[in-house]
């Protein structure tokens, strides 16, 4: 078998990944060129943005869902090796970081949607429950944030006592509960309902109010505010 079309240096210089880049930006790549050019080289029978393609192909073309492949699972494909997968794992990871880093800076919380952006990249794609509580002051601006539990696949619990505890010490005048639910719905449980609930009463004997509950999803979330449910 030839193997000439399969070697990027064979190509025009302006389809060549790292030269577009250069000369074009990094916007004018498609997201397999951009992997492409993580991963430097394909195998014997396809360059790296035949290659590339057919990893984004096997998760529906979705960079979330390329996220969550494992260092193993990228090596099941060919021409794949451990430094290969190690790039590709850490240049998504820090496409993560970024996104959280941009979303907490936002300092003040106005809307249910301002509550998804700061909590999203931190639980959003998590295959477990984790229960976190934002801290807000007089002006909804966020003082402090806490993971108070990690869980399972269906629940986690929490420790109301716990919840208030920092919320006392920052002086919050107002909090706002988040989880996620790894099965992707975010229809509220009874379980749900009943510990909002329960800390609602507690923080009005504390007078510390719970302004919303949210769940969180990858791509969508479900707040109790909103719904009326608080």
């Amino acid at each position: 078998m030839k193997t000439q079309n399969f070697t990027i240096k064979n190509w025009n210089i302006n389809d060549r990944p790292r030269e577009k880049l250069l000369n074009k930006g990094s916007l004018a790549l498609s997201d397999a060129e951009l992997v492409a050019i993580l991963i430097g080289s394909g195998n014997r029978q396809e360059s790296a943005v035949h290659l590339s393609k057919r990893i984004l192909a096997s998760v529906a073309n979705n960079l979330q869902a390329l996220a969550k492949l494992s260092i193993v699972d990228l090596m099941a494909f060919k021409g794949i090796g451990e430094a290969k997968a190690i790039s590709i794992v850490t240049a998504l990871e820090l496409g993560k970081r970024r996104r959280l880093e941009a979303a907490l800076e936002i300092s003040k919380i106005t809307s249910s949607k301002a509550v998804f952006e700061v909590m999203q990249p931190l639980i959003g794609d998590l295959k477990y429950e984790e229960f976190w509580v934002l801290y807000l002051n007089n002006a909804n601006s966020i003082i402090g944030k806490q993971c108070l539990s990690k869980g399972g696949l269906t629940g986690t619990l929490v420790d109301t006592r716990l919840v208030f505890k920092p919320a006392l010490s920052l002086l919050a005048t107002g909090i706002i509960l988040c989880h996620n639910h790894p099965s992707g719905t975010v229809e509220p449980s009874q379980s749900d309902k009943q510990l909002t609930q329960k800390i609602k009463e507690a923080g009005n004997t504390l007078d510390i109010k719970v302004l919303d509950h949210l769940i969180v999803t990858e791509k969508k979330y479900f707040s109790f505010a909103d719904d009326n449910l608080l």
